[in-house]
């Protein structure tokens, strides 16, 4: 049996990606007590939930302090034959106070005591536990409903065969590191494109900036060096069971050389792994 445990600070998209599972085919259940989770595997394993494609479950700050810090002591309780898999859902904190401000809603830890700002930062500190186990992280920062959804249609559910799910990513360090990243590379050493005025309004998926790009030798060498890395250790991670890899590729403004490359490196390695995945965080 295949369980998904969400987990994440509140206002980062666990309903979403719990409703995007329960239309995928999964039992899913919101605000479990962590301390019930082998209660809730011993009862799935009877043989009523066969037709789920797996079972998911929310946990997140709501849960009894205790049961929190005891969570690998949970988990380790599980029977064996249980592939269970951590998500773990966040973004930035000025985003996460935003998002409450826009729909009103009560911060579960805040109160007269503790502003919203503070309850965040609370919350962080409480489900580091869950975080630091989670196969997955996701920064939906700069993530629609719908893009969200897209991320856990390809990269939880997949086609049900546990191979590992690697996403080529795009981004500006002008706008800070993409908190999900596995391994980041730093392309800003190649001539930009934003200087040359025919090309300033492009991107790095037009045809102009990649001429541009693939007319300086450094491009080549730099995409060969990457492309030589990646394959060298790629097959490691995954021989060590991991299940999600992040590569991100950056440049100033996320807009031309990442975006060139990330494309490129993600057209190389479809052709070899079951699930890879393309995304320009910046854009979107």
């Amino acid at each position: 049996m295949q369980l998904v445990i969400i987990s994440g600070r509140s206002g980062s998209g666990k309903s979403t990606a719990l409703h995007q599972l329960e239309d995928e085919g999964y039992y899913c259940i919101d605000n479990l007590p962590a301390a019930l989770l082998p209660a809730l595997v011993a009862e799935t394993q009877r043989g009523e939930f066969e037709h789920f494609r797996g079972v998911a479950v929310c946990i997140d700050a709501r849960n009894a302090w205790r049961n929190l810090q005891d969570f690998s002591g949970i988990l380790d309780a599980l029977p064996a034959d249980v592939r269970s898999e951590i998500l773990y859902l966040d973004a930035q904190d000025p985003v996460l106070i935003k998002r409450f401000s826009e729909t009103r809603r009560k911060h579960p830890l805040s109160g007269d005591q503790l502003p919203l700002a503070e309850a965040i930062d609370s919350e962080r500190q409480l489900l580091e536990p869950i975080a630091s186990a989670a196969a997955l992280v996701l920064d939906t920062s700069q993530m629609t409903i719908y893009e969200l959804r897209d991320a856990i249609r390809q990269r939880v559910v997949g086609d049900g065969t546990g191979s590992m799910s690697i996403l080529f990513q795009s981004f500006g360090f002008k706008r800070g590191l993409p908190n999900d990243a596995d391994l980041v590379f730093d392309v800003r050493m190649l001539p930009n494109p934003h200087w040359v005025k025919e090309l300033r309004l492009l991107t790095g998926l037009d045809a102009d900036v990649a001429s541009f790009l693939e007319a300086q030798s450094m491009t080549g060498e730099l995409f060969d060096s990457i492309r030589r890395f990646l394959d060298q250790w790629l097959p490691h991670y995954r021989e060590s069971n991991r299940s999600y890899m992040t590569v991100a590729v950056g440049c100033t403004g996320g807009q031309h050389r990442s975006v060139y490359l990330a494309d490129r490196l993600y057209q190389y390695y479809r052709q070899q792994y079951s699930h890879v995945h393309l995304r320009h965080r910046e854009l979107q």
